[in-house]
This record gives C-alpha cells, structure tokens and sequence, in this order.
C-alpha cells in the first residue's frame, strides 16, 4: 500500500519523571524531543511529481516551506514519507526560535519565499513511514530507524535534513534530561518501543544548563 495524505501520526503521551533502571523494559530506545512542529514529508512517487507536507492535524502546507520542498526535491529519494519535527534557526539569537516557526506557519504562498530566506527551516527526522514505495508501518521501531539511519548514509543528507539523536542507554538519556534547558530547543525525551507503535512517553526538561543538545 502507497501511504497519501492525510496519513494520522503516532503521538507521544507525557510522563512526570524516567523511571528507574528496574523499570526499564527491554528493548527501549530514547530519542531527544525537539520543540518544532510536527509535519510529515511526502515525497513524488516518481519524476516530476510534487512534494508534499503535511501537518500533525492534516492539512497540506507545501506552500508555506519552498525551501524544504526544494531540499526535498534536491535530495530525498522518490517514494519516501518522513515523519518529524520542523525547526526554524534563528542565526541572530543562535538558537531555535519558536516564534519564527510560528510566522513562517502562518504565512501564505506570497510570503513564504522571504521568511525561508530569513529564517530557513529544518526538518529533524525521527521516524521513516514509506521507503521506496513501500509502507513501513507495521514494521518494528528498531527496523525503521535502522532504514532511516541507512537513507542518510547512502544519500548523503545534509540540511535542512536532520537525524535525531537516539541511545539505548539509560544513563545517556538521563544525562540529556540533567542537562539541558529551552535554550537548546529540546523540550525533553522520548521512549519508542522497539515493537510497531512509534512514540510512547514523553518526559520533559526541566534543568538549568546546556551541553549535549541537537546539532543542525
């Protein structure tokens, strides 16, 4: 099956604090959560079709990002859907800048090409929904991020194509959570489980420094 929009994607629930290493399942993964807006990427099943981009509720909104859709045209595969966060980087400020995206979101066509070149988007990607024609969503967790992992290898991507940081590792994911704040742009971590349903617990930040944090 070929996934169109509008495809519904999996959504995180929150959670007050990591549990314990007792608590942890086998076969968990964390992923950085980064605070963007949450679109999926549709690219032409073949030549000279168009990208599309699709919002969290649906709504097809190419139009307000020609950058991306360039960049998508420029370097993604035919076939493919993509799931994750866009990003806008505020060079002046150095830092995300959720304000920006939100402009940027709400502008129309006319606009749009002015407020890429102000403020260019970046599309972090966390999940691979469609590869090759192929719908990969009764695929495990752990299978998609590895096809996500190769199709950045074996393209190249560069940005505005950003992969999300992900261990398996307790203690690294605790250590995200212990030190960073908004600055960084991350809201907090994600848990997927490594069975078919993608994101599962979101836990937030909530400290005062900032050094291991996404790099665009």
């Amino acid at each position: 099956m070929v996934l169109r929009p509008p495809v519904e994607p999996m959504l995180a629930q929150a959670a007050e604090a990591v549990p314990g290493p007792a608590a942890v399942r086998v076969g968990v993964a964390y992923e950085q959560k980064v605070d963007g807006r949450r679109v999926l990427v549709f690219t032409a099943a073949g030549p000279g079709g168009a990208v599309v981009v699709q919002t969290r509720r649906g709504s097809l909104v190419q139009d307000r990002w020609p950058d991306l859709v360039a960049a998508a045209e420029e370097q993604l595969p035919h076939g493919l859907v993509l799931d994750g966060e866009l990003v806008v980087w505020d060079a002046e400020a150095g830092r995300l800048s959720f304000a920006a995206l939100q402009r940027r979101a709400a502008a129309r066509a006319r606009g749009a090409a002015g407020l890429a070149a102000q403020w260019p988007a970046y599309f972090v990607a966390f999940d691979v929904l469609q590869m090759g024609g192929q719908e990969l969503l009764q695929r495990p967790y752990a299978e998609r991020r590895a096809l996500l992992e190769e199709l950045f290898t074996d393209y190249a991507l560069m940005p505005p194509w950003t992969l999300v940081p992900m261990t398996t590792d307790l203690a690294k994911a605790r250590e995200w959570l212990e030190s960073w704040t908004d600055v960084c742009g991350v809201e907090g971590i994600l848990q997927p489980g490594f069975g078919v349903d993608r994101l599962t617990t979101l836990w937030p930040v909530h400290s005062s420094t900032c050094h291991d944090c996404l790099c665009l």
